[in-house]
């Protein structure tokens, strides 16, 4: 028994340092490659083609559902989703991440991930509207807490020292923050829908929506005609190539920890994991790149993180449940 309980520790010890180094790489190399500055210093260009890069991350995590899930998912049994469902979270997942990466260029990685961190917020309103969901009282208490942190954190405290971000556009990058808050919500609601009517497994959602995210990122960038642009830029600049196939491989490792990490020991000690993790990654952007905050964003940092740990301890329960359908 003790050999037991010490190989679990074990096993469970190493999925947190898996979910911790291969987020914390995808984090540090996303913000290097989207925010760094190519070419030299006069006349450098950005990085800007957000559809390119979701696509290659997709279809790293398609090929790694594919491959290394196949076993898993077979011991799923059959998937009877309808496609429809795939269809529209994926397209959603999809407008998700892009907004996401698209607001690193004009917002800070600590920006980012605190204003994602509200996720719980439109998750909650669109389960509770789509999902039929149904909440206990402490659920809003943490989520109220994380909403009044990032308010602090996002808070402007006078005019911006300059009239226009890079966009051109002051606040930009925070609605391109609260279009991918929106799409995340939509997503996690049909994902209750598709958990909730059809039991679907995580593997088959995984390997399915990244199919679909594939197929949907590939007519963007062909039809936009960002593929020759990307791949031009590739050609001026081939050792981003390297570090945009990385990314990906640890975006694929990451999502298989946390899978692993569900699967072995459930989603409270992976709320846990994940939720500590962006912490680190908050501090290890703000000492790698330097960014700077004020003293009323590490309030709002610090309540963030409460709002979000406590709701992953204690915010989770069995008693949510679909609300009686008038017949």
């Amino acid at each position: 028994m003790a050999s037991s309980a010490t190989t679990r520790r074990f096993k469970l010890l190493f999925c947190a340092l898996g979910i911790f180094v291969c987020y914390f790489y995808f984090g540090m190399l996303q913000e290097k490659i989207t925010r760094g500055q190519y070419g030299d210093a006069k006349n450098g260009e950005k990085f800007t083609y957000m559809f390119s890069l979701v696509f290659v991350q997709c279809f790293v995590n398609y090929l790694f559902a594919k491959a290394g899930l196949m076993t898993i998912m077979k011991q799923q049994g059959e998937d009877t989703t309808p496609k429809l469902y795939y269809i529209l979270s994926a397209l959603t997942y999809l407008l998700a991440m892009v907004c996401s990466n698209m607001a690193l260029q004009f917002v800070s990685y600590p920006t980012q991930v605190i204003g994602k961190a509200g996720k719980p917020i439109p998750v909650i309103i669109l389960g509770v509207l789509l999902g039929n969901k149904v909440y206990p009282p402490r659920k809003y208490v943490f989520v109220f807490l994380v909403v009044t942190g990032v308010i602090l954190f996002m808070y402007k405290d006078g005019p911006p020292k300059k009239p226009m971000d890079a966009a051109g556009q002051t606040g930009f990058g925070e609605l391109l923050l609260l279009l991918s808050l929106t799409m995340d919500g939509i997503t996690s609601a049909v994902q209750e829908r598709m958990k909730g009517e059809h039991n679907t497994k995580s593997g088959h959602m995984m390997l399915n929506m990244n199919y679909w995210s594939v197929i949907f990122s590939t007519v963007a960038i062909v039809a936009s005609g960002e593929v020759f642009q990307f791949v031009r830029f590739l050609q001026r600049y081939p050792a981003t190539l390297w570090q945009i196939v990385t990314v990906s491989i640890a975006g694929a490792f990451g999502q298989y920890f946390i899978f692993f990490t569900i699967a072995e020991f459930g989603p409270l000690p992976c709320s846990i994991i994940t939720t500590t993790r962006k912490l680190f990654t908050v501090l290890g952007s703000i000492i790698i790149f330097g960014h700077s905050l004020s003293t009323r964003q590490w309030l709002g940092t610090c309540i963030v993180f409460t709002g979000l740990f406590l709701d992953a301890v204690y915010g989770k329960t069995d008693r949510s449940s679909k609300k009686e359908v008038a017949k």
